[in-house]
């Protein structure tokens, strides 16, 4: 199973020195130690990103439509947001990531690979996550930059070329995080729901 921790005393990952350059700051030291994936910087200490279990599903299901429904994003009652609370059949093809925080989890997100049935607009050597979502009452302790920065990580252990990402205006603080990252806007890419809303594929190139 992916676990991330706070540590220090060993080298920055990818997504801690991408963020790190944005905001001007010197890299922070995180794990890799025992196996796992690259870990967190002490902003976020006192989080953890891992797989999400099964048993969790439902949880993480109640807190995605809370964010995407409750706040104003996808319309309540609709098809999107039915595949929103349903965690089960995203995870069985895509990984569910969860940030946990005094053993409750306060965020989550989907990774989709290439060719799968959750990559929505991933092409071949993009990793894609999608459906990230904070709870609103953790906003601040940095559950959904690491969320982010642990999907940057295990794209460049995987070899991916870029991430990406779709989004919309309306997902403000969604699109800080990205922004201090470095995505970009692709605007070739972007693509309309059926409804007619304006969706915005973003794009984190990972190579020289």
């Amino acid at each position: 199973m992916l676990v991330l921790r706070a540590h220090a005393g060993q080298v920055p990952s990818l997504g801690s020195r991408l963020l790190t350059r944005a905001n001007g700051m010197c890299d922070v030291d995180r794990s890799t130690a025992n196996g796992t994936m690259p870990g967190m910087d002490a902003k976020d200490t006192g989080l953890v990103i891992r797989t999400a279990e099964p048993d969790e599903y439902a949880a993480v299901g109640a807190l995605t439509v809370d964010v995407y429904v409750g706040e104003g994003f996808v319309q309540e009652g609709s098809p999107y947001a039915a595949a929103l609370a349903d965690t089960a059949h995203r995870g069985a093809s895509a990984q569910i990531l969860v940030a946990i925080h005094a053993d409750r989890i306060v965020g989550s997100l989907t990774v989709a690979r290439p060719g799968t049935p959750y990559a929505e607009i991933a092409r071949p050597g993009e990793l894609e996550f999608r459906m990230l979502a904070v709870s609103k009452s953790a906003r601040g302790l940095g559950a959904g930059t690491a969320l982010v920065r642990t999907v940057i990580d295990m794209a460049e252990a995987e070899g991916f070329r870029a991430v990406a990402l779709t989004t919309m205006a309306a997902m403000s603080d969604a699109r800080r995080i990205y922004d201090r990252f470095g995505f970009v806007p692709t605007p070739d890419r972007d693509w309309r729901t059926e409804a007619g809303e304006l969706l915005n594929v973003l794009r984190l190139n990972l190579q020289p």
